[in-house]
């Protein structure tokens, strides 16, 4: 199911619409401020397992968005320093590392002790977490190893007998978040992508 959301001012009785499929153990394609990823409440073992399966993935974890900084402390330890990087840069197109706390499921991060956390500059992908009031998963739209998708009818054409909905927002740039491990007495560059990194530099 294809739904078209104005990426500026989501229509809020399609955003109710969705939030309803996550809070019955879907699985859905949702656009951030990068690309395109597979969506579930973090809350939702059934819906995890899906997005597992579909990406062809062993269970190494994914990362989740939060709707504001005023959550963080829920699901990490954020250290002073940590906390005024994120309130600079936050919303935008940025992952952090940072050491997890026991609220977040050890079916999102087995065998791991950190988490990585995102707050997109996305409208669309903004208002489903805060009407949902619970974390969204966030992993590429792609099979492990594969290409990503930023083309909603090339992701509904792949996917859609896979997922409970596919929002399209429009093509958007195959660029991902940069990723800056936190948990550190310094912070560590993981991956350059379109968020500056020159602050870590």
């Amino acid at each position: 199911m294809l739904i078209e959301i104005d990426r500026h001012n989501p229509e809020y009785p399609k955003i109710k619409k969705i939030v309803h499929i996550l809070k019955n153990d879907g699985v859905i394609v949702y656009p951030t401020d990068t690309i395109y990823g597979f969506g579930a409440d973090i809350h939702s073992k059934a819906a995890i397992e899906r997005i597992y399966k579909i990406k062809q993935k062993k269970a190494i974890g994914f990362s989740f968005i939060i709707p504001d900084l005023n959550k963080i402390a829920e699901y990490a330890h954020v250290s002073d320093y940590a906390y005024r990087v994120m309130k600079k840069l936050l919303p935008g197109p940025y992952t952090f590392i940072l050491k997890a706390t026991k609220m977040v499921p050890k079916q999102l991060i087995p065998k791991k002790k950190t988490v990585a956390i995102r707050i997109p500059d996305n409208a669309t992908c903004l208002n489903l977490v805060k009407l949902l009031n619970s974390p969204i998963i966030t992993t590429s739209v792609n099979v492990s190893g594969e290409p990503h998708f930023s083309e909603p009818l090339e992701i509904e054409k792949e996917f859609s007998d896979h997922v409970d909905a596919i929002i399209d927002n429009g093509i958007l740039p195959n660029d991902p978040s940069s990723v800056i491990d936190l948990t550190g007495d310094a912070p560590i560059i993981i991956r350059r992508g379109k968020g500056d990194v020159s602050l870590f530099e």
